[in-house]
Formats: C-alpha cells, sequence, structure tokens
C-alpha cells in the first residue's frame, strides 16, 4: 500500500491518530474495581500510562490506586499498588482482548478518584523522538515516516480483521450445517416413531378384530 494512493484528508486524519493515541478518562466508584479494555491482535507493542488526577469528596492527602493489566487468557502482564502516576509496556502474546483494571486503595474514606489513562497501541506507541535522532530525519521526512507507519499498521488490522471475518464465517457456516442436520435427524425420528405407532395400532386392533 503506497502513501501516495491516499486522498490528503485520510493522510492528516492517520497522522493526528498517530500524534494522539488514545487517551481515557474514568471515574473510579467509592468501592469496586473499574476496567478498561482493548481489542488487540497477536504481536504489537502497547505502551501505557496513568494518573490520579483529582479526588472528590473528603480530601485525602495521598489518593492511591492499584492497577492490573491482563491478557486475553488471564496472565498478568503488570500489576502496581499504592500508586499515583506509573507506566507499562508488553508486546501482546496472541490476539484478543487486554483489560486494565483500577480500584482505588482507600474505599473507605469516601468521595472518587478521577484517573487519566494513556492507551498508545502499535504505532502511537513508537518512540519517535529517539527514531529521529537516530536515523537523523526531521520535520517532512519523519511526518511521512509516521504516516507510512500508519499505513501499515492500518493494512494489518485489515487483514487481521478479514481473517477474523473469514473465521467466524466458518464457525457460522459449520453451526448452520449442524443445525441443518439436527433438523433432518429430527423429523426424521419423529416420523420414523409415527409409522412405528401407526404400525402398533393397525397390528393391535386387528389382533382385537376391531379392523
Amino acid at each position: 500500500m503506497k502513501i501516495s494512493s491516499l486522498p490528503v484528508p485520510i493522510l492528516l486524519l492517520m497522522l493526528v491518530l498517530v500524534q494522539n493515541g488514545e487517551s481515557v478518562w474514568l471515574t473510579l466508584p467509592e468501592s469496586g474495581v473499574k476496567c478498561v479494555r482493548e481489542e488487540i491482535h497477536n504481536n504489537v507493542v502497547v505502551i501505557g500510562e496513568y494518573l490520579v488526577m483529582t479526588f472528590e469528596g473528603r480530601l485525602h492527602s495521598n489518593p492511591t490506586i492499584s492497577v492490573t493489566v491482563t491478557s486475553p487468557n488471564g496472565n498478568i502482564l503488570h500489576h502496581k499498588e499504592n500508586v499515583t502516576h506509573e507506566e507499562f509496556s508488553f508486546t501482546s502474546s496472541g490476539s484478543g482482548l487486554y483489560m486494565a483494571c483500577f480500584l482505588s486503595d482507600h474505599p473507605d474514606i469516601g468521595g472518587k478518584l478521577s484517573v487519566s489513562i494513556d492507551w498508545r497501541v502499535g504505532v502511537a506507541a513508537k518512540d519517535w523522538d529517539s527514531i529521529a535522532k537516530k536515523e537523523h530525519i526531521d520535520g517532512v521526512e519523519l511526518e511521512l515516516r509516521k504516516l507510512e507507519g500508519a499505513v501499515d499498521a492500518i493494512h494489518e488490522n485489515m487483514i487481521y480483521r478479514m481473517r477474523r471475518e473469514a473465521k467466524m464465517r466458518g464457525v457460522s457456516e459449520t453451526t448452520n450445517s449442524r443445525v441443518a442436520l439436527y433438523s433432518i435427524s429430527s423429523l426424521s425420528i419423529c416420523i420414523l416413531a409415527s409409522c412405528a405407532q401407526l404400525w402398533y395400532l393397525t397390528r393391535f386392533f386387528r389382533n382385537k378384530k376391531l379392523i
């Protein structure tokens, strides 16, 4: 896929996405856990950063939280307790929903915590400043490199979704075939049962000389 073949508005949109990544605000309940989920495919670099911003309700000198990041199969990728600001990073080992859960360490004092989460995946997780210094590029060339990375990421995501669609279509077709086979089998059994019942009743009445 060539960068030059894409319309200018799409290029500008991808540039904004590459620069901004994804930021989320969460308001934690007084008790209980609140989670965010992100669908990520295999072998993708993920960088996250979270920060406790405000504390609503009764003031607390140092509100802290506990954070756990898990993979689709339940493996713990990051876990911290009693923190107000921390970063995490990992490379996905499989496709699926990755989850980050946040819990207030002081549910007994009342009020709500507000947490800012910066979740960067794939191209957005790259350290472009380091790349620019290492390869001695800047300005327009650097922006073009970002766009090229965005195009590659979108292309890979499209391929991933096409494969998922093909897999789901296969599962759907298999399910439909099994349902059809089950329906035919059930109908056949009902017909056989009806024939057997008719034969039995006919024989019974003939033995009784009623017919």
